[in-house]
């Protein structure tokens, strides 16, 4: 018997923690595995150029719909509804995601950057039911579905890519273990709590493409921040220099991803509080996730710059740890970025959409402004200075939006005397 009674804040920030982190490792370690298995860096530039790519087209295919999703406190629309919208939104990514590796990339790359970008679509799919579950307290249900798809992603790379030496292959092959996992696990979790049934209106389809579309762009212009740098290094430096950058890199994600860890499981806590005007406990809590996320980014630079380089050494060959310079601004800039990713949520979790859009794009003009020189004064050091400036004009333009909406909805408040 399945249980659908709620868990506790804590549990549930256990569960997303070990889902998550157990996921994270797992994609680094494919990472890892590229590299090793192909015996150099070309095969890692071009999964690393198909993750960039699609990137740049996943904030259409998410729409921002998982925290759109989980802070709909009216419960606007179905689990239906918005799976079906996913589909539409998958669709739409994955053909500007075919014109612009055209134009832009090797025609040899593109076949790839397509399977990779059904792939993530497919894993895009499966959050929806992760929402679900998510907005109902049971978030053992999607960590323990976070495991099942970084272990098997894990295997099935490390037999297939082993076997074939192809890359088109073994994404094809990781694919339908996500599908079986969605099917198999997910489904029969997620529907005790409501039924999946396809379909959405048009006029809500339209609803949400029109009113959501500021968040979306503004989620396009920061994905551009951080991709558009690294493509511009591969264009003046070379695939296997991003190889390199995306291999030093891959651990470095724990701090940002780690950070998202301590927020994300509370962005349904956050419009709650919101919408009951529950501003102490709102700001409590904003207290709290800055000072968690402060705090992981310390302890995680801590352990990178103590155990960075030999890791490096161990999992890579192709003396890897020569480029251990790399490590501590990347560290600085994940840090940033993950409080940006924050910020972004919570604007979106109170339906800032205005201030959301505002600090991205500020994001994506600095980055534009300052990649050429920072790359040419400090070589592939100059992605992660980069990132680490749009990053936080970002973020300081958010948080500004924070703020003022914050005394906009407290001026809109009757006073005690008001009939």
């Amino acid at each position: 018997m399945i249980s659908s009674k709620p868990l506790s804040m804590k549990r549930n920030m256990v569960w997303n923690t070990a889902g998550s982190m157990t996921s994270l490792v797992c994609q680094w370690l494919i990472t890892v595995l590229v590299v090793r298995i192909a015996g150099g860096y070309e095969a890692a530039g071009v999964y690393s150029l198909a993750v960039s790519v699609f990137g740049i087209f996943a904030p259409v295919a998410q729409y921002r719909m998982y925290t759109y999703q989980i802070s709909d406190t009216r419960g606007e629309n179905t689990m239906g509804e918005y799976f079906t919208f996913r589909l539409l939104t998958d669709g739409l990514a994955l053909v500007g995601c075919f014109v612009y590796s055209l134009f832009t990339c090797s025609i040899d790359a593109v076949p790839t950057i397509m399977i990779f970008g059904v792939y993530k679509c497919v894993s895009l799919l499966l959050d929806v039911l992760h929402a679900c579950e998510q907005r109902h307290r049971r978030m053992d249900y999607l960590g323990i579905s976070m495991m099942l798809q970084g272990v098997s992603s894990l295997g099935i790379f490390a037999l297939v890519f082993w076997l074939t030496k192809n890359l088109n292959i073994t994404l094809v092959a990781m694919t339908a273990a996500y599908i079986v996992i969605a099917v198999a696990y997910d489904l029969p979790r997620s529907q005790q709590f409501e039924k999946l049934k396809l379909g959405i209106p048009i006029p809500k389809a339209w609803h949400l493409l029109t009113y959501c579309a500021p968040i979306v762009v503004g989620a396009l212009l920061v994905a551009a921040a951080s991709s558009v740098p690294r493509q511009y290094l591969a264009f003046d430096m070379g695939e296997a220099a991003l190889g390199i950058y995306a291999s030093v890199a891959a651990p470095v994600a724990v701090v940002q991803n780690g950070a998202s860890y301590v927020y994300y499981p509370l962005i349904g806590y956050f419009a709650d509080y919101y919408a009951e005007r529950n501003y102490k406990k709102l700001l409590g809590l904003f207290a709290r996730v800055t000072g968690g996320i402060t705090l992981v980014g310390v302890v995680c630079a801590i352990l990178l710059e103590l155990f960075g380089v030999p890791l490096l050494e161990l999992f890579f060959a192709n003396n890897i740890a020569e480029y251990a310079c790399l490590l501590t601004p990347m560290i600085i800039s994940a840090v940033i970025a993950a409080y940006l990713w924050f910020l972004s949520d919570l604007l979106i979790a109170i339906r800032d959409f205005r201030g959301n859009f505002i600090g991205n794009a500020a994001s994506l003009v600095v980055a534009v402004a300052c990649m050429v020189p920072f790359v040419a004064a400090w070589g592939m050091n100059g992605v992660s200075f980069t990132v680490a400036a749009s990053s936080l004009a970002g973020a300081v333009a958010m948080a500004l939006s924070f703020v003022l909406k914050l005394r906009s909805s407290k001026a809109d408040e009757p006073s005690e005397g008001a009939a």
